[in-house]
């Protein structure tokens, strides 16, 4: 009845299984962090908490008012933030739901909500569906469901062709650099929303059609597909090559020395190039050293607006990203001043969130998306992740502790990771300072990557002295990087 609920005992047991129960969601990881960690995990595990409350049904939504409507865009990234965590049912709801909203032609919709799939055109989508079945498979080795898919996978690429025709005429291969800037990429669309009210050959699309032809190339090699194999690995290749001569001829004409947004404009937005370098694994192949001075240039951006020395109203935090960008570019101390500077605009603080705009005033009564915005909450996940452990696709190797904290490696207690999910198993590591030297110790049901395990940026890159891996002294060392070729592996490294 009524009057029970109110019982101060029902109160209590009920609010104790409720909790049990969120611990339990988002606790799969386990972070034995000093108490300075407190507010990265907290926010962490925050998000993963409101990811899993803004699901309409098994909908993955970024928010519950202004956006409570599945994009695949962010449904795709936040689904990754969710398998790195060890969620994994959810996933595979959400992926078997939206890919039967696959148009005939291969198209995938950009959007679904209750009317059913939006035809706005919007050409990430149909690269981000298949990175997104692609990343289930990383974590889960599900050869069943990955084949139940494939099908998805191939009308996606099938589509991606006939996008590809329409810019790969004679009018783009001969014309201008301008126009020669366009050949053989996906046509214009908004899906970058900075291009809503004129759409633009946005590299944030091609990108992601790159990713989606590598990963559909993956998928028919583990599943020895070999005809579709081979076919859609000269597609790969092609669009490979046009993407960066994309790029080439619109830094050229547009005379500038960063990785531009858009074929058109030689517009600046870090925000939107970062998922270049992940989830879409191109550092290997792009140009040099813009690649750099892109990042070069949002970092003086953003000292010179956290120090007061530039104007400014507002910001969306999917600048969260940036945090994985500087990680994976080696400059864990960039990282670590965007996390400081994200932490301390959350409003209000203990909610451990972000809206989908800051406003610098944050009193001001201007539109803030939604609160808590859970796509914004994925960015953090995600790079927050890539401090602890990341998988580089080039070299075939699992990289940890590439961005830790000082403090956290210093702790009298030492520190540790347990439970771990990675594309070759789970993984733990701890952290312990002795008096001569610190003890890493790796262990898990994790299937060796063919390039080894990666110590990386460790102790502030300082060089080792000397370095011994179960008992005996290793050479494949580096101030940058520490190989280890076998699991379990007790690592001893002397400075």
């Amino acid at each position: 009845s009524g009057i029970e609920k109110l019982n101060p005992d029902y109160v209590e047991a009920e609010s104790a299984k409720a909790n049990e129960f969120w611990q339990k969601e988002v606790g799969h990881i386990r972070f034995n962090l000093p108490e300075s960690a407190d507010k990265i995990v907290n926010t962490y595990k925050s998000n993963l908490a409101y990811i899993l409350i803004n699901r309409d049904k098994v909908g993955i939504q970024p928010g519950s008012r202004s956006y409570e409507r599945s994009w695949i865009r962010d449904g795709a990234l936040t689904s990754s933030a969710l398998l790195k965590s060890g969620i994994v049912t959810e996933v595979k709801d959400f992926i078997d739901w939206y890919a039967a909203y696959q148009y005939e032609n291969g198209k995938v919709p950009c959007v679904v909500d209750s009317r059913g799939p939006d035809p706005v055109p919007e050409n990430d989508s149909h690269g981000q569906l298949i990175y997104l079945i692609r990343e289930y498979f990383n974590f889960t080795q599900d050869t069943a469901f990955l084949r139940s898919k494939n099908k998805y996978v191939l009308k996606s690429v099938e589509y991606i062709e006939s996008l590809i025709e329409q810019r790969s005429t004679d009018h783009y291969k001969n014309g201008n650099d301008s126009v020669r800037a366009q050949y053989g990429l996906v046509p214009e669309s908004i899906s970058h929303e900075g291009y809503s009210a004129k759409p633009m050959h946005s590299y944030w699309d091609n990108f992601f059609i790159m990713k989606g032809l590598k990963d559909a190339v993956e998928i028919q090699k583990i599943l020895g597909e070999t005809g579709s194999y081979e076919r859609i690995m000269k597609v790969r290749d092609t669009f490979k090559e046009n993407l960066y001569n994309s790029l080439e001829l619109a830094m050229k004409y547009k005379k500038i020395d960063y990785l531009p947004g858009c074929a058109e404009l030689g517009d600046f937005d870090a925000t939107s190039t970062t998922i270049a370098l992940t989830p879409c694994n191109e550092l290997k192949n792009l140009p040099k050293p813009q690649v750099y001075n892109t990042f070069d240039k949002y970092y003086e951006f953003f000292k010179n607006r956290r120090d007061g020395k530039l104007e400014w109203v507002n910001y969306t935090p999917y600048e969260n990203r940036l945090i994985g960008s500087f990680i994976i570019l080696d400059q864990p101390e960039r990282a670590h001043e965007l996390i400081d500077f994200f932490l301390n605009d959350q409003r209000p603080q203990g909610w451990n969130h972000w809206a989908e705009v800051v406003w610098k005033d944050y009193r001001i009564p201007r539109y803030i998306g939604d609160m808590p915005h859970t796509w914004v909450g994925s960015d953090f996940i995600n790079a927050i992740r890539s401090m602890f452990v990341y998988e580089n696709e080039y070299d075939e190797s699992l990289v940890l502790a590439s961005a830790l904290y000082q403090e956290w490696i210093d702790a009298p207690n030492g520190m540790s990771v347990e439970h771990l999910p990675t594309y070759y198993g789970e993984i733990n590591y701890s952290i312990q300072k002795e008096t001569f030297n610190y003890r890493f110790s790796i262990s898990g049901d994790v299937k060796l990557p063919s390039n080894g395990i990666k110590i990386r940026n460790f102790n502030g890159s300082a060089l080792p002295a000397k370095v011994i891996v179960n008992g005996k002294e290793i050479k494949d060392f580096s101030e940058k990087e520490i190989t280890v070729n076998e699991i379990p592996a007790e690592i001893l490294i002397f400075y």
